[in-house]
């Protein structure tokens, strides 16, 4: 983790020991299997009986939960984690709290999105909205975002898209330009999930069919997702420009939302209104 102060690290240490306490302290010998051994003067586990669950020693334990500077290791706070039960989020409090950088998220977790979610992105119309994951499979997109931008049925992959469907390319007026941020974005984004083998066989299965894609991939170029500017020349409603933001989802760092609003002064919002017939929004 980054240097810190020395007051800082005391503060970390306090919350270390009242936290370890405290999940100590809501579990019984029977939630874990073991027997109550006679009363017990304080409710949950004692400190020798998480050493035993996690297979580290009692002394080292009680140094741990008493808040002293101590070297941990990424094994030892996994055990402590399982021994105490702990649930995700409170798994990298403990990480936090002890000084070691808290693990990458291992892999992909399960795609439903929730209800509010879905609502969010349907509510956004008339103006265009989406859900991607961190393969940038498109997970929902409202019926703007389908008829302004041209997704179709076939399209479930934003970057996929973005280099084969011909349509697509067409109607976007800076698309030469934008491809090789489009690409560096990309890379930043499959560079926090070094494990994910999924991210290879995506890249290399688009630089089979796309040659710029490839051309581009080859640079090495790394890049930010920032807001940017949309233009689009809709073969119905004409010239539509966008300001476009991007957000992570809270509770799904790995999941992002994007949102268009009509630029001022460009005539967009009123041209939208040719597309009032837009179909509903659904899952790509």
């Amino acid at each position: 983790m980054a240097s810190e102060t020395p007051a800082a690290a005391r503060t970390r240490r306090d919350q270390l020991r009242d936290f370890l306490r405290t999940r100590r302290a809501r579990l019984t010998p029977e939630d874990v299997g073991m027997a109550a051994g006679g009363r017990r003067r304080t409710p949950g586990l004692r400190r020798e009986e998480v050493a035993v669950l996690a297979g580290v020693g009692v002394s080292w334990y009680t140094w741990l939960e008493q808040g002293r500077d101590i070297n941990v290791s990424v094994e030892v706070l996994d055990a402590i984690s399982g021994a105490l039960r702990l649930n995700g989020p409170e798994r990298i409090h403990l990480y936090t709290l002890a000084g070691v950088n808290p693990p990458r998220d291992g892999g992909p977790r399960a795609t439903s999105v929730t209800p509010e979610l879905r609502n969010l992105i349907e509510a956004w119309m008339p103006r265009p909205a989406m859900l991607r994951d961190r393969y940038w499979n498109l997970l929902v997109l409202n019926g703007t975002a389908r008829t302004v931008f041209g997704y179709g049925d076939t399209d479930h992959n934003c970057l996929v898209t973005f280099f084969t469907n011909a349509r697509y390319r067409a109607m976007h007026v800076h698309w030469a330009s934008v491809a090789p941020d489009v690409v560096a974005a990309f890379r930043a984004d499959a560079a926090r999930f070094p494990d994910d083998t999924e991210f290879g066989r995506l890249v290399d299965d688009l630089s089979t069919v796309s040659p710029d894609f490839a051309e581009l991939w080859a640079r090495h170029d790394v890049g930010d997702h920032v807001q940017t500017v949309k233009a689009v020349l809709h073969p119905e409603a004409g010239d539509l420009v966008f300001d476009k933001t991007t957000l992570t989802v809270a509770d799904r760092p790995d999941w992002t939302l994007e949102l268009y609003n009509p630029r001022p002064g460009t005539g967009t919002e009123g041209r939208l209104a040719l597309l009032a017939h837009a179909p509903a929004a659904t899952s790509a």
